[in-house]
């Protein structure tokens, strides 16, 4: 028997999915405007940056960004293109290819996460108060270790 959601539940649920939508194209119009970045080449970097020696195999990478690997590649022509990042094949077993992040391309994302932290801030942090922040963080993490957690299985 399907358990249908509440009035209330509906609310808040479609209210979640108007959220999921409009910040994450918000984030990458003023990503776009600013630094002509989509949030997607924004992740990119971000990642990369946060990895050791600033690269990563592309595969790794397409499985933090949950990319396919057909986007990602895309998305890694257009960096590269930008000098943001260098593609180099995998010496150690000559199968895979390494996404590293270039001088000009920590200058790019240096420039971009200052404004990106902003638009975090107007759009969602300062729209809060602390707690409810904390707790809409406590919130997602539970969801997110859940989904993390479906996904390492559905791949068994």
């Amino acid at each position: 028997m399907t358990r249908w959601l509440s009035d209330v539940e509906q609310v808040s649920w479609r209210a979640l999915l108007d959220v999921m939508r409009w910040l994450p194209d918000r984030f990458s119009r003023e990503l776009t405007k600013n630094h002509g970045l989509s949030l997607p080449d924004f992740e990119i970097l971000v990642k990369l940056s946060e990895a050791p020696e600033a690269q990563m195999r592309m595969s790794h990478l397409a499985e933090q960004t949950l990319a396919s690997r057909s986007r990602l590649s895309h998305a890694c022509d257009r960096l590269e293109k930008s000098g943001f990042i260098t593609r180099q094949a995998c010496e150690a077993d000559g199968r895979g290819y390494w996404a590293v992040l270039t001088d000009l391309g920590w200058k790019k994302l240096n420039a971009a996460a200052a404004d990106h932290v902003e638009s975090v801030r107007s759009h969602l942090v300062d729209l809060l108060t602390p707690n409810e922040f904390a707790e809409l963080g406590r919130i997602a993490l539970k969801v997110s270790k859940h989904l993390q957690d479906v996904n390492d299985t559905s791949n068994d």
